[in-house]
């Protein structure tokens, strides 16, 4: 229990020169009493003082014990997870208003289906460590990565359209997944890249040093376009996906979404680093209980009939 213990505050220690340099200059001067059978009273004093000697110098010890703060590092490890660091990048432009993208539900915008879809996926991935990008005439992170499924899905459920702007930012959108995940240790990064138009014809961010950013990190990118086959840029998908190693996908409706992100859960698990944890236990309550129990029992065998 106490191996590794150690004390925060050891210099504390010297405050019993304090007290043995009381005891020895500081002694208390008491009249001398003079009775009958002073031998039989001599034997019960000896042993009455040396117990209230041996209470006083307990309570003394472990106070300053306690005041030294005895503690002890015990270090905990966070369970490694096998899975995958996961930037999600949702495009939120104007054009995702367009209905009729679930056959079932011809009222939901491809947003809304999006949003559903992306959901039950975060729910079915409990392992990995996840993040949310959100992207239209710019882009940012909504969520930075954490394997907390129920707060991915708050973040995910408070999205709408028009967010970052109408247009559709898609080489930034890649940048700042790629951003998201560049200091991760996983030996997988995955950038799961979701849209369903062409990139911003004005866009400041060129596709080159996007994909040159993505290479260098070693992000592996899944394009996913959804809509007609001629409302996105079928072509630059799948550049994107074959200069990262990734898979270019398409889905025309809410069934074919479903589809996507069943196959992207198919993926190989992968190995995520642990994290190491120390937690600092404190044992001066020991010390402190003993030290006033011991000043309890001297004062009650101090002041009893026969020990003064």
């Amino acid at each position: 229990m106490f191996d590794g213990l150690y004390f925060e505050y050891p210099i504390v220690a010297l405050v019993i020169l304090f007290f043995i340099l009381c005891a020895i200059v500081c002694k208390i001067k008491l009249p001398s009493i003079y009775f009958a059978h002073v031998s039989q009273f001599m034997q019960v004093s000896t042993a009455s003082s040396k117990l209230l000697l041996f209470l006083k110098w307990l309570s003394i010890t472990m106070l300053i014990l306690s005041l030294m703060s005895p503690v002890k590092d015990e270090p905990y490890e966070l369970e490694p997870k096998k899975g995958y660091e996961i930037a999600q990048k949702l495009d939120a432009s104007e054009s995702m208003k367009a209905k009729a993208f679930d056959e079932n539900n011809r009222d939901l915008t491809r947003f809304d289906v999006v949003k559903e879809i992306v959901s039950n996926f975060i729910l079915s991935r409990k392992n990995d460590n996840m993040g949310i990008v959100v992207f239209g005439s710019y882009s940012f992170i909504a969520s930075p990565l954490t394997y907390d499924s129920n707060i991915l899905k708050g973040v995910v459920s408070n999205l709408h359209i028009g967010m970052a702007g109408k247009s559709t930012a898609l080489f930034e959108s890649l940048a700042q997944g790629v951003n998201l995940l560049k200091t991760s240790k996983a030996t997988t990064k995955i950038a799961i890249l979701l849209t369903d138009g062409y990139n911003t014809p004005d866009s400041e961010f060129p596709y080159d040093a996007a994909i040159d950013f993505a290479k260098k990190h070693d992000v592996i990118v899944y394009p996913v376009g959804i809509g007609k086959p001629n409302e996105y840029n079928q072509k630059m998908l799948r550049e994107i996906a074959k200069e990262t190693g990734g898979i270019s996908f398409g889905a025309s409706n809410a069934n074919e979404l479903s589809q996507v992100y069943a196959k992207i859960n198919e993926l190989e698990k992968s190995e995520i680093e642990n994290e190491t944890f120390s937690f600092l236990r404190y044992y001066y309550i020991f010390p402190l209980l003993i030290s006033f129990l011991s000043l309890f029992l001297y004062i009650f065998f101090r002041n009893k009939r026969g020990y003064n």
